[in-house]
């Protein structure tokens, strides 16, 4: 669990307890006024639901989240690196500005590499401060250092405005 929520209520622990843990393949690294998303996986796709999974992490438990509803998210950019700040900045729109959504867990279906289109599913429900414990809110993402790494195994560093 992250340390930064402490006393969840029996609501947000019942939850927590009904469905299997959420696979975490990322962290968070100290940056000067943001925080920076480190995320890694088998392939690009889990990569890049890792980084959106880290996003959504920062702004509550995503393990108090339940899978009630079904989000799609698509994308589009010119490179692999404007592709994965859309792709982002379209999942924290889904949640700030559209339905107040947040996922249990993003799918990548597809990555189109040659015309760099992305289409994801979510599968969470609405934000409710009365059963998801308030993290801190993720402003913007940035392209401030953003990285994709493929060498051994594909990985992602994305700075979040907060």
């Amino acid at each position: 669990m992250d340390e930064r929520y402490y006393n969840l209520s029996e609501e947000q622990a019942v939850v927590k307890a009904k469905y299997p843990s959420v696979i975490k393949n990322h962290e968070y690294l100290d940056h000067t006024a943001d925080v920076q998303l480190h995320a890694w996986g088998e392939t690009l796709e889990e990569a890049f639901e890792q980084c959106a999974m880290a996003m959504f992490g920062y702004m509550t438990d995503i393990e108090t989240v339940e899978p009630l509803d079904t989000v799609e998210v698509e994308a589009e950019g010119h490179d692999l690196i404007s592709l994965l700040y859309n792709f982002l900045d379209e999942w924290l729109y889904k949640f700030s500005a559209d339905l107040f959504f947040v996922p249990r867990e993003v799918k990548v279906l597809h990555i189109d590499r040659i015309n760099c289109k992305i289409r994801s599913i979510g599968w969470g429900e609405e934000f409710n401060l009365a059963k998801h414990p308030q993290g801190t809110e993720v402003k913007a993402i940035t392209y401030s250092a953003m990285q994709i790494h493929e060498d051994e195994k594909p990985e992602v560093f994305v700075i979040i405005d907060i």
